[in-house]
């Protein structure tokens, strides 16, 4: 194995990201093995760099087909600004929603109403549900 290439086992070690999702990643087209080595797959390290903005993507809720979007044709990462800006915008949509249910559910908690089905705060956390 050439020494700037990586074994599939070295890339579940390193990202953390387990060979049966990296296989099927590479399925999808969101990565690509170099080649294979028998039975073994084998990655460019730049595989990293796209398992991390494929983990980045993710936690911000992207789907996989909007990730497959931030790659260019040549398998390097071109995230789309105008998506990034508008899943940033829905992230702060959620936040202020998250917020106020947080901050009713804390007054919910302390309530001094006789059950919370009378606590007004209580009511409105079950009429966003």
């Amino acid at each position: 194995m050439d020494s700037v290439e990586i074994g599939i086992g070295e890339v579940v070690r390193r990202s953390g990201v387990p060979a049966s999702t990296l296989r099927y990643y590479e399925e999808r087209g969101l990565i690509a093995s170099v080649r294979r080595q028998g039975l073994t797959r084998v990655f460019s390290p730049a595989v990293l760099e796209q398992l991390a903005l494929i983990a980045v993507c993710r936690t911000a809720g992207f789907s996989l087909d909007e990730i497959t979007r931030m790659f260019s044709p040549d398998g390097r990462p071109s995230p789309n600004r105008e998506m990034l800006a508008a899943k940033a915008d829905e992230l702060n949509a959620t936040i202020r929603r998250l917020a106020v249910m947080r901050d009713d559910l804390r007054h919910a908690a302390a309530c001094p109403a006789p059950t919370h089905l009378e606590c007004p705060s209580f009511r409105r956390v079950l009429g966003q549900a």
